[in-house]
């Protein structure tokens, strides 16, 4: 450059300008090549010892490789120094010869080489030093929960990044915070990823809402760690995904899905064993996990499940009996006036619209001829839902029965019995020893079957069910049993009934989305008593 400036200052050398422009090229890229093999040498220098020592292969090999890089940047800086002066010097026709470029060329070639193996080495290096810091990272998360600590401060920092003063997006008041306004707090780490249903968020913005009005009067604090996947590229719809549900949300989430460090996802991954389906960690006022996954029981028992320990899902579990109230809760006020006012109540689902129809039309019948009225309700089928919706319009358009119009309901309805399963098996409850398992297992098997089924009932306790065809056929053949209705009452009455249609044949299919394979218990048929067979369906519904 400063051979270019003195030459361009001398106005009669301006004229061989165009022939030396090969020699100034073949100059600024060998000190561009010195330059970059220079730095790369010096960040050799500054890995952290640590993390790193002399003896790693990877850094071995390149600390025998930077002598060589020496010598030859050594050999180029000698070179250019001569190049130079002889372009600047007196007297100096400034001819450019092809043997000097050709030198020069060839040197920084030489030069680049040496550099994209070192830099390649330090790749290597630096990802060593990022896989030591990653374990270490991962194994302070766990010491930091094994340790018992006098608030939730420590451990918090750890999980939300930081070395960010406001790693928190406040959903209610739109501004980034610190984790400082969780401190001494009941925390619900509510941790997905960016695939959340809007079903469950619906649901779940509701119960948050409903508990206190105002964060001053809430127990508790919810705190979205949203988890993605590093390997996949960051795409202006992940971002956009992401900036919906943060700003739909009423609690806290990161202000960005990178802030959740690779050491905190293992963690989350391995020790909370996240998968796909959305967890809630509930950390005490100390930090410490007294719930794995409190989703669960949120979906169950909605705020009376609060402080949302493992505990406190026991202790709830001791007061239930296997009752409409449990099966229905607040989906459907106006059934649970029906079950108050000891009126009968039948529940059904499946997807067949003809055994829809067969079924409705003879209960009917059934019903007018007993002269007991009874308050038919469809509540579908946990999957798929395109298929539900038009057996819903079928139902409404022809008048078969009552139905839930909002599909939240429907939702909710068979996501709280798959949540009632996952509560009981946390707790190592059984068909044999736990009755409610009994009737939820059935209930779930119900809907993993390809025909109908229904749910009679009577009040809170009187409660009988079966299979389409069985309570078909059971109420086809009315007139063999209808003098008993009036001795026993009607659910007594089917109850006794349907025995003699009870057959050994059977298949039964629990279908549960998520992974179960941390469950080591077995899992039992509840028509037979016998361990069911493990299968993994992979399934895609459209229709």
């Amino acid at each position: 450059i400063k051979a270019r400036a003195k030459l361009g200052s001398q106005p009669n050398n301006l004229k061989h300008t165009d022939a030396l422009k090969p020699r100034f090229d073949a100059l600024n890229n060998l000190i561009k090549a010195m330059l970059d093999v220079t730095k790369c040498t010096i960040q050799f220098k500054e890995l952290p010892s640590e993390y790193i020592s002399p003896d790693n292969p990877d850094m071995a090999m390149a600390l025998a490789h930077i002598p060589t890089a020496v010598y030859w940047t050594t050999r180029s800086v000698v070179a250019c120094a001569s190049q130079i002066v002889a372009l600047i010097g007196p007297g100096h026709e400034h001819i450019t010869s092809t043997t000097e470029v050709w030198e020069l060329s060839s040197l920084a070639h030489k030069v680049r080489s040496i550099n994209e193996h070192l830099t390649k080495q330090l790749e290597l290096c630096n990802r060593h030093i990022g896989e030591k810091k990653h374990i270490e990272a991962y194994q302070t998360l766990v010491r930091l929960f094994e340790t018992v600590r006098i608030d939730n401060n420590k451990i918090l920092r750890a999980l939300i990044y930081s070395k960010d003063d406001l790693p928190l997006f406040d959903g209610d008041t739109k501004r980034r915070v610190s984790v400082d306004v969780l401190r001494r707090k009941i925390v619900m780490l509510f941790i997905s990823d960016l695939d959340i249903s809007h079903e469950e968020l619906f649901v779940l913005i509701q119960l948050y809402n409903d508990t206190h009005q105002g964060k001053l009067d809430r127990p508790y604090e919810i705190v979205w760690l949203p988890v993605i996947d590093r390997h996949a590229p960051w795409t202006n719809a992940k971002e956009e995904t992401y900036n919906r549900l943060a700003s739909t949300m009423p609690w806290y989430s990161l202000h960005h899905p990178s802030l959740l460090e690779p050491a905190v996802v293992k963690y989350i991954r391995n020790e909370w064993h996240f998968d796909k389906r959305p967890l809630m960690v509930v950390l005490d006022p100390q930090g410490k996990v007294v719930c794995p996954n409190a989703l669960h029981m949120m979906w169950i028992w909605e705020s009376l499940a609060f402080p949302f320990t493992s505990n406190r899902e026991e202790a709830l579990w001791k007061e239930e009996t296997w009752r409409l109230e449990l099966l229905v809760d607040d989906i459907d006020p106006g059934m649970l006036a029906w079950v108050r006012e000891g009126r009968h109540v039948c529940l059904y689902g499946g997807e067949d619209i003809e055994w829809i129809r067969r079924f409705t039309m003879v209960m009917r019948r059934v019903s007018q001829e007993a002269k007991i009225p009874i308050e038919m309700v469809y509540v579908g089928k946990s999957s798929p839902k395109d298929r539900v919706r038009k057996a819903i319009s079928a139902i409404a358009s022809e008048k078969l029965s009552g139905y839930w119009q909002d599909p939240v309901m429907v939702w909710f309805f068979w996501v709280r019995l798959e949540s009632m399963w996952y509560s009981k098996m946390q707790h190592g409850r059984t068909i044999e020893n736990d009755p409610i398992m009994l009737e939820v297992m059935t209930m779930l098997s119900f809907d993993g079957s390809d025909e109908g089924w229904a749910i009679v009932s009577r009040g809170s306790m009187e409660m009988v069910k079966a299979h389409g065809k069985k309570i078909v056929d059971c109420l086809t053949q009315f007139d063999s049993w209808k003098g008993k209705v009036e001795e026993e009452g009607f659910v007594p009455a089917l109850t006794e009934a349907l025995l003699p249609l009870h057959t050994h044949e059977h298949c039964t299919r629990l279908i549960l989305p998520g992974d179960t394979g941390r469950i080591k218990e077995e899992v039992v048929c509840a028509e037979c008593k016998r361990p069911m067979e493990k299968f993994v369906l992979y399934r895609c519904c459209n229709n």
